[in-house]
């Protein structure tokens, strides 16, 4: 659009002509001739003058070097197709007339001379495309008076304006009505009447909105001063002109344009990358109590149905684009959030702070209305199940990765599923889930629970292992500081009041009891006498070790651990056969799949055990063996032992 804003004058009378044409006409005919030399001369001057003027006006603009050239030419060609004009006696050349109706404000008169002229020759194109152009330099003129001053001499004018664009219309229909060629219609001048008119306007309204620009560092109170200056100072000042273009007939463009400037800066207010939810949700607050408020520009109290629907449907459709933007605020904080409160490689949180993330936003949204404080809800809760796809995956990819990862690293992320778990439970009684988002998100949690569950037994299974298998021939075989390490990590995960933290704890101290009593079975057959000794104290020192951590981490609940390590203990630490007989009776009541290659590595470890001695134990075993019940838990069935091979005279030697 043509940046112009020209200064009005002094209109010339076009009464004035008319009383010289008047006269001119009531002359004698024996003066024609000298008359019509006069009449000439003075047509000529007279085109001179409009045509400077119109100059004059067009130069005095904020025009590039450019368009100041293109002007000039505009003028210098209507002068010379007023010169060379030939018309009848007494008759006005229709350009002559055309730059008058411009000078004067009458663009509609304007246009159908314009419009006249373009059907009188073969160069009426040419012609009426110049004045065209003139004449659309003259009515921003106008208009941009209109915006900036409150003459009520510019309202004639600006009704011509509105005349004129009405006009405009009517010729498009008219051409297309007769099958005229699109490429003609498409390439008229004032088909670009409307748009240019919405360009003069728009780039009015955006001067008018105080100076804002969102950063990361405006605050609340920032935002809602500028909304404040907005209601006082730049709707009241578009309330004040609307009635100026009403009048004229431009209620509605200029209507049109108020509500996409608005939107156009509410845009630039919710798309900032830092506009957080708290601003957006201000913003939205702010067009709702637009919207209900009366008597603005936006919401005239006085227009005709059809302006009153098309300004409401106007306004609706900002709300509800602002409406979208804070829902996707809302979606981007929410899943940020998620993520920083479940990476893997930090702390997990408590379950509450996940419940603060929902309900800061959905209470903040309640306190606007019920319906938006249902729709943040709703992205809440299908940002979560997002997260939980995301978050399958990656913990996926992590159970996966070259080298088995850590027992602390595999308890972490099988904390996050246990605190997950819980704080969706704890939102479905906040929120309004479906049945079909509860079911998908119980799956992915019990689904991923039973992964890392599995994974993170295994991984304390090989640690343990490698852990025990040299660990009765070695001083330190760091078997106390893997049992420290799990230690401190189940205390902490304790913490969180998990309600699988008991179970997995005693699926550990299964698991570590296990392969302990599977490296004390098949440690060294043949140990010396010293050897033993040392074993049985190694042994007595890690049962203590194991009672310690066990009862820290589970309280009363570890009394009810099987204890097989203490029956070895007090098994080959009784004196006596008959006692051994005794001590006996209740292992194998107690661990049913005991066997009997596993009760001669027990016996290697006895120091002075002579062969009736052992004989008489194995016997004892084989009378009772089959009378135990074999539903308890079994420990001994994967627990593999060579059977050992004595020699004729039954001692250790052979």
């Amino acid at each position: 659009m043509r940046k112009m804003m020209y200064s009005w004058g002094t209109f010339t009378g076009r009464d004035k002509w008319e009383k010289g044409a008047g006269e001119n006409a009531r002359m004698l005919p024996k003066a024609g001739h000298e008359e019509r030399k006069k009449q000439e001369t003075k047509r000529k001057r007279k085109l001179k003058t409009v045509a400077g003027k119109l100059l004059k006006a067009v130069a005095s603009g904020k025009e590039t070097a450019a368009k100041k050239a293109e002007s000039e030419n505009v003028a210098g060609n209507l002068l010379k197709m007023g010169t060379n004009r030939k018309e009848a006696e007494g008759e006005t050349p229709a350009e002559e007339t055309v730059c008058e109706f411009i000078e004067q404000g009458k663009f509609f008169q304007a246009c159908n001379c314009i419009s006249d002229l373009e059907h009188s020759g073969s160069d009426a194109v040419g012609k009426s495309e110049s004045l065209y152009t003139l004449l659309a330099e003259r009515m921003w003129a106008v208009v941009g008076e209109a915006l900036c001053g409150s003459d009520r001499m510019l309202l004639e004018p600006l009704q011509s304006v509105g005349e004129s664009l009405k006009w405009e219309k009517q010729k498009e229909e008219e051409w297309l009505g007769r099958d005229q060629e699109m490429e003609s219609v498409s390439t008229w001048h004032p088909n670009f009447w409307k748009k240019d008119l919405e360009e003069k306007l728009m780039q009015y309204m955006a001067a008018q909105i105080p100076h804002f620009v969102p950063t990361c560092n405006t605050n609340k109170a920032a935002l809602i001063q500028h909304l404040s200056q907005l209601e006082a100072t730049f709707l009241p000042n578009l309330e004040h002109k609307s009635g100026f273009f009403k009048e004229a007939g431009l209620l509605v463009t200029y209507a049109q344009c108020c509500h996409a400037s608005l939107s156009s800066h509410l845009s630039t207010l919710t798309d900032n990358k830092h506009c957080t939810f708290s601003q957006c949700l201000l913003v939205y607050e702010w067009c709702l109590n637009m919207y209900k408020s009366s008597g603005t520009c936006l919401r005239p109290r006085q227009t005709s149905q059809h302006s009153l629907a098309l300004d409401v449907q106007s306004l609706v459709w900002i709300i509800l684009k602002t409406e979208e933007k804070l829902l996707a605020v809302t979606r981007k904080e929410v899943g940020k959030a998620l993520e920083e409160a479940f990476d893997i490689g930090k702390t997990p949180c408590a379950d509450a702070a996940v419940i603060q993330i929902f309900k800061e936003k959905t209470e903040a949204a309640q306190h606007i209305s019920e319906s938006l404080s249902e729709k943040v809800e709703a992205v809440c809760l299908e940002e979560c199940l997002s997260f939980l796809q995301s978050y399958e995956n990656e913990v996926r990819n992590f159970l996966q990765i070259d080298g088995c990862p850590g027992i602390c690293s595999s308890l972490r992320i099988l904390e996050n599923c246990c605190i997950l778990r819980t704080a969706w439970c704890k939102l479905t009684y906040i929120c309004s889930a479906s049945t079909g988002q509860d079911a998908k998100v119980k799956g992915f949690l019990y689904r991923m629970e039973d992964e890392i569950t599995e994974h993170f037994l295994q991984t304390v299974t090989s640690k343990v292992k490698e852990t025990l298998k040299d660990h009765f021939k070695k001083c330190d075989s760091g078997f106390n500081h893997i049992l420290e390490s799990l230690k401190q990590s189940f205390l902490a995960f304790g913490k969180k009041k998990t309600d699988i933290y008991e179970a997995l704890v005693k699926s550990v101290n299964v698991i570590i009891i296990t392969e302990y009593v599977q490296a004390l079975l098949t440690t060294s057959r043949k140990p010396s006498s010293v050897q033993r000794k040392r074993i049985v104290s190694k042994i007595e020192e890690d049962h203590r070790t194991l009672q310690t951590v066990f009862k820290e981490c589970l309280g009363p609940a570890a009394g009810a651990v099987k204890d097989p390590i203490k029956a070895i203990l007090e098994l080959i630490q009784t004196s006596d056969a008959e006692g051994m007989k005794i001590a006996l009776l209740p292992i194998l009541k107690e661990f049913p799949d005991l066997r009997e290659e596993h009760l001669s590595a027990v016996l290697d470890l006895k120091d002075s055990l002579s062969r009736k001695d052992r004989a008489a134990l194995l016997k004892a075993f084989h009378d009772n063996c089959g009378e135990t019940e074999t539903e308890t838990t079994l420990l001994f069935a994967d627990i593999e032992v060579k059977p050992r091979k004595y020699g004729l005279c039954g001692c250790f030697c052979c």
